[in-house]
């Protein structure tokens, strides 16, 4: 049986520019998406429908297969469902099997997860239902505005000509001087309860339970979505999630909200050697507190921490390669990276630009990259990397973009943190050695 989800994901956002790309918890909406998706135990293909070349480089490094949407339905009017049946057609062309059960996956809800996706195909799979809908429990009262019967009323007036009442308005108007008195000239909104009475508000354990649809993802059965054309057929199952998780990304503020939301909301999964192929640090305010000493001849000093060191030392002799990136053109800087014997860039304007070059002239691929930084020059490369990493120290806006962020402020260890996370106990008990006490002063880095 083949289980086809599939991602919309074009270029063309209004609201929020680059929309799919953008990172919450450090990885792309895009990738979120596809990564609860592969998650999912009953999907056995992950499609993304795109037309934007970057959002497709994003979803093939996250593991999707890529159908390149036509113009025809990659602008703003393009419905979801055009989208869904383009995609599973070149699907079907491309591995010549029928798909059997299709999902719209939508990577607008960053919360997303892989039991949202695997409940809404069980539904449909399992459950027998011709397709299926995320939804959150909802109690509140809604409420619509029409216009009131007396309005109503006055409107017909107004479009007699013998009518005074525009006069009589606008006369009102100039004698209160106010805007209250323009508000006559106007027919103000009558609030009216859609799923209430509001003569009668019963307590909410007396009341019919209603649901919310999140926007998160529907499966339905292959056959019927062709024949209907839309995504709500047949018995349609209502498979319930986390109201706490439902947010959809439309415009700016939505996206600060998930970003702030992110460090709640994410699974605290912190990286592990086998994620990640390279290190690379920023210096200032990550193995420094960001502070600099300047003596009466100019002379710059920073303070370092001696644990950051022991924790470079053994990424370093685990195999990871190592570099230190920074925008500070300081011979503080390049003592450091001799000390910890990793090769150093600094003086550089453009630090992601230098970061690409380097995983290319490395071959390493950037989302095989752990970045570590602190301060908003750092975000272009958050961007870059498959694991950006902000100090506990770092700006507002950075720790938001991070995809973790350490306990440890920049300089007090955060990087010797970070190593713990990436090597684990053989970080804590060197291979081949054993604990005695120490009987020299002298503690130099190794």
């Amino acid at each position: 049986m083949t289980v086809l989800a599939v991602i919309p994901a074009r270029g063309g956002s209004k609201g929020v520019p680059a929309k799919n790309l953008a990172p919450v918890g450090g990885v792309p909406l895009v990738a979120r998406a596809v990564r609860e998706s592969l998650a999912a135990r009953l999907v056995t293909d992950v499609v993304v429908s795109t037309d934007d070349p970057d959002i497709a480089s994003a979803a093939r490094g996250a593991g999707a297969e890529v159908v390149l949407r036509p113009a025809v339905i990659a602008g703003d009017t393009a419905t979801s469902e055009a989208a869904v049946l383009h995609a599973m057609d070149a699907h079907e062309a491309m591995h010549g099997a029928p798909v059997d059960v299709v999902l719209l996956v939508q990577c607008t809800s960053p919360f997303l997860t892989r039991d949202d996706v695997e409940g809404v195909a069980a539904a449909v799979i399992e459950g027998g239902a011709d397709s299926a809908v995320t939804v959150a429990p909802f109690h509140g009262f809604v409420w619509r505005e029409r216009a009131s019967d007396a309005d109503a009323a006055d409107s017909a007036a107004d479009a007699d000509a013998d009518s005074e009442q525009p006069a009589t308005a606008a006369i009102g108007a100039q004698r209160s001087g106010g805007p209250t008195a323009l508000l006559l000239d106007t027919a103000p909104a009558s609030g009216h309860g859609v799923n209430h009475d509001a003569s009668f508000r019963p307590r909410r354990q007396d009341r019919p339970q209603d649901f919310l649809e999140t926007g998160a993802a529907y499966a339905m059965s292959a056959t019927g979505f062709r024949e209907a054309g839309h995504r709500f057929f047949g018995r349609t199952a209502l498979v319930r999630t986390d109201p706490a998780r439902v947010l959809e990304v439309d415009d700016p503020h939505d996206l600060a909200r998930a970003r702030a939301l992110a460090p709640l909301l994410d699974a605290s999964a912190l990286p592990t050697r086998d994620d990640v192929d390279a290190v690379v640090l920023d210096f200032d305010g990550t193995q420094t507190d960001d502070r600099v000493y300047i003596d009466a001849d100019g002379h710059e000093t920073v303070a370092v921490h001696r644990g950051d060191g022991l924790g470079i030392a053994h990424l370093r002799k685990s195999g990871l390669e190592m570099l230190i990136l920074s925008t500070e053109q300081n011979p503080v800087v390049a003592a450091r990276a001799r000390k910890l014997r990793i090769p150093v860039l600094h003086g550089i304007d453009r630090k992601d630009l230098a970061l690409k070059q380097w995983c290319e002239e490395t071959g390493i691929a950037p989302d095989r990259v752990l970045y570590v930084g602190n301060d908003v020059n750092d975000l272009p490369c958050f961007n870059l990397v498959g694991w950006p990493v902000a100090v506990a120290s770092a700006h507002g806006s950075v720790r938001a973009a991070a995809r973790a962020v350490t306990a440890t402020r920049g300089g007090e260890g955060a990087i010797r943190e970070i190593a713990s996370w990436l090597l684990g106990p053989t970080l804590n008990t060197p291979a081949g050695t054993t604990h005695t006490p120490a009987t020299s002063h002298n503690s130099p880095e190794k």
